[in-house]
Order: structure tokens, then sequence, then C-alpha cells
């Protein structure tokens, strides 16, 4: 498995997007967490979070999703996610959340203007 790996990209207008590579789990949710936080203090609107390189995600960091998404609905921020690989959708699907975020297939056909 890969080692974590989290970048901050700057997309159009105040769109951020977080692409994350290796595990999303309790080792390193809370790392991403902070830099969630620090971005959305930033004021990003709308916040991509790009899942497609994320090898495994455990409850922990579907935990910290969930929360950036009730972080989101509080301000008025729409967040994006790009759909992750077969098995990270397949939990989605599991634990009942596909239809509680917005996917995209990946960061090239997300348009900053759409709500």
């Amino acid at each position: 498995m890969s080692p974590f790996e989290l970048t901050v990209q700057h997309l159009a207008g105040d769109a951020v997007q977080l692409q994350m590579r290796g595990s999303l789990d309790l080792a390193y949710a809370y790392r991403f967490d902070e830099a969630l936080r620090r971005v959305e203090r930033d004021g990003a609107d709308p916040l991509v979070i790009d899942l497609s390189r994320v090898e495994f995600l455990d409850s922990t960091g579907i935990s910290r999703l969930v929360a950036a998404r009730r972080r989101a609905r509080r301000a008025g921020r729409r967040l994006v996610l790009v759909r992750g690989p077969v098995a990270i959708q397949r939990l989605f699907q599991i634990v009942a959340l596909e239809e509680c975020f917005e996917f995209v297939p990946d960061v090239s056909t997300f348009e900053v203007g759409h709500a």
C-alpha cells in the first residue's frame, strides 16, 4: 500500500482540491482533517476532495468526510467528492452514504458553477 500523501491545489475561483493517496484511516484521518479545516478557514468554495487515489478508507476516514459535509452545509458551501476506486465507492454504498455526497467521476468533469 502507498504511503499517505495529501496535496492541496487551488482551482478556478475560490475552489480548492484536496487530493489524497494511500489510506485515509485512523493513522492519517486527523492529519487530513487539520488540512481540511485550514482550507475551510481560507474560504474554499467549492471544496473538492479527490478520492481517486485512496486505497483504503476506514470508519475514521468516513467520519472525517461526514463531518466535512456537515460543516460545508452549515456554512452554505459546496463539497464535492471525486469518485474513488471501486472498493472505496462500494464502502459508501454499504454504509448508505453514497446519496449523501455529491460525486463526480474526476476533477476534469467538475464544474465550479454547478450546484
